[in-house]
């Protein structure tokens, strides 16, 4: 495969993953970082830029980056992921009842995949210090003028 073809086959993988992730912001069981990571990696060997633009998106460009420096999933995310791995559970248990290899199936892939979301440390948020005053700036209670 040449070097234009894999680049141009990268991009595919980055776009679909990124167009599943878009419709997990639709679909509320569905999630959307998940799939944003796979588009981050296959963007990272395919279009650089547009892994530039997903980490420097506002809301998720954050939980990618966190992902991607740390490992970690957030609490919150944490929260979110097993409600809908147990909805998941339930919606399969219901049509699946009638196929308990299939059931059995899907239930170790999702009890494997709370189990890989409990291993994942919670961020570690690093906090700057407070800013030092400039120098000869008044603090706000010794001015003439009042607090």
């Amino acid at each position: 495969m040449t070097q234009t073809a894999l680049i141009l086959l990268w991009r595919a993988v980055g776009l679909l993953f990124f167009v599943i992730g878009l419709i997990g912001i639709l679909v509320p069981v569905m999630p959307t970082v998940p799939f944003w990571l796979v588009a981050l990696w296959a963007f990272g060997k395919g279009h650089p830029a547009w892994r530039a633009r997903l980490l420097d998106h506002p809301v998720y460009g954050p939980p990618l980056r966190t992902w991607e420096e740390q490992g970690a999933i957030p609490r919150r995310a944490k929260r979110a992921a097993y409600v809908g791995l147990c909805g998941s559970v339930l919606i399969c248990s219901l049509v699946l009842h009638e196929r308990p290899i299939a059931l059995a199936m899907v239930l170790v892939f999702l009890g494997g995949s709370a189990l890989f979301i409990a291993s994942r440390p919670e961020p570690i948020v690093v906090r700057t210090a407070s800013p030092q005053p400039l120098p000869g700036a008044v603090p706000p209670g010794d001015r003439p003028d009042g607090p």
